[in-house]
C-alpha cells in the first residue's frame, strides 16, 4: 500500500475548500491515515522545502506557507502518488486541466509564489521523508 503527503495549503483553508479536496482523494477511492489542521513553522517548512533553500522563490513559499493554517493528509492506496498528482493538476493553476484540483479551483493571484491549493509528493521517497516531518508519529 502506497503513502503520499497532501497538504491543503493556506489558501484553499482560507478558502473553505478541504472538504472539496479531501471529497475528491476520497470519491477517487484512496483513504486518508492521519489529518491534522496545523500552524506550520518556519523550522518544519524549511525542512520540507529543503531541496528549493536558496531558490529566489524559497522565501517567499515559506512565508506563504505561513501565513495561515493548513491541513496536513496522509493518503494511502495503490499507485496514490501518481494519482493524487493527477487529481491535483498542473502547478500553474492557469494551465492544469479542467476537472482536476487546481484547474478547478485555484487561478494565478499574481503572487510571488502560485497559490495552488494543494500540495502532493512526487516520488516514493519524497512522501516518507514529507510524512516523517508532518506525522514523526506514524
Amino acid at each position: 500500500m502506497e503513502r503520499t503527503l497532501i497538504l491543503v495549503k493556506p489558501d484553499g483553508v482560507k478558502r473553505n475548500l478541504v472538504g472539496e479536496v479531501l471529497s475528491r482523494v476520497e470519491r477517487k477511492g484512496y483513504t486518508i491515515a492521519a489529518l491534522k489542521l496545523m500552524q506550520a513553522d518556519r523550522g518544519l517548512l524549511v525542512q520540507h522545502y529543503a531541496e528549493h533553500e536558496g531558490k529566489p522563490f524559497f522565501e517567499p513559499l515559506v512565508e506563504f506557507m505561513m501565513s495561515g493554517p493548513i491541513v496536513a493528509v496522509v493518503a494511502e492506496g495503490n499507485r496514490v502518488i501518481e494519482g493524487f498528482r493527477k487529481l491535483a493538476g498542473a502547478t500553474d493553476p492557469t494551465v492544469a486541466e479542467p476537472g482536476t484540483i487546481r484547474g478547478d479551483l485555484a487561478r494565478d493571484q499574481g503572487t510571488k509564489v502560485v497559490q495552488n491549493i494543494v500540495h502532493g509528493s512526487d516520488s516514493v521517497e519524497s512522501a516518507t521523508r514529507e510524512i516523517s516531518i508532518f506525522f514523526p508519529e506514524l
